[in-house]
């Protein structure tokens, strides 16, 4: 595919240093920092959450007293 684009000046400096330093054409160094891009996006850290105990022990069959434990009884 041939298209017109236009670098902004970070990108075209990237561009320009993989180009001198394969000896690739410009064209070859956007293909290659593009693919790059898009490997990197298709391995994201897994997440993990963190928790910690509180201490507290609560039932949370009924909401309300729940809150009330978490918040007080005075948070309404």
């Amino acid at each position: 595919m041939r298209t017109t684009i236009e670098l902004d000046a970070d990108t075209a400096k990237a561009v320009e240093a993989l180009r001198r330093e394969r000896g690739r054409g410009a064209s070859e160094a956007v293909n290659e920092l593009i693919r790059r891009g898009l490997r990197a996006r298709n391995d994201p850290a897994p997440f993990v959450p963190r928790s910690r105990a509180l201490g507290l022990r609560i039932d949370v069959s009924n909401v309300a007293d729940a809150l009330e434990v978490l918040e007080g009884p005075d948070a309404r």
